[in-house]
């Protein structure tokens, strides 16, 4: 249960303040601010049972991941090979610590 709280603890953590302006600013501001908020509650809960290194480590990275996946996808980033490479290479670690965390 706590690598779920982990898992949407980092994803609490992505935002669309760059492209908005005006009101819509401080809307995905204050958005931003909460989810960040509501993230950092969840990675605290999380901690109470699982090693913090890894959970930290774990949550940094799904914030990596799902803010290089959302460039891509919806602010067009290149999807170049050796970006994917190396993005694949996050995952396969992030893996690899809960893998090795017990």
């Amino acid at each position: 249960m706590n690598w779920i709280i982990l898992l949407l603890a980092g994803l609490f953590c992505l935002g669309k303040a760059r492209a908005a302006s005006g009101v819509g600013f401080y809307l995905w501001g204050s958005g931003f601010l909460a989810s960040t908020v509501l993230s950092m509650t969840l990675l605290a809960k999380a901690v109470q049972t699982l090693p913090l290194g890894t959970a930290y480590a774990i949550w940094t990275g799904i914030g990596a991941v799902g803010t290089v996946l959302i460039g891509i996808f919806v602010f067009k980033e290149p999807a170049t090979p050796i970006r994917l490479f190396f993005l694949f290479a996050l995952i396969a670690s992030l893996i690899g610590l809960k893998v090795v965390s017990y």
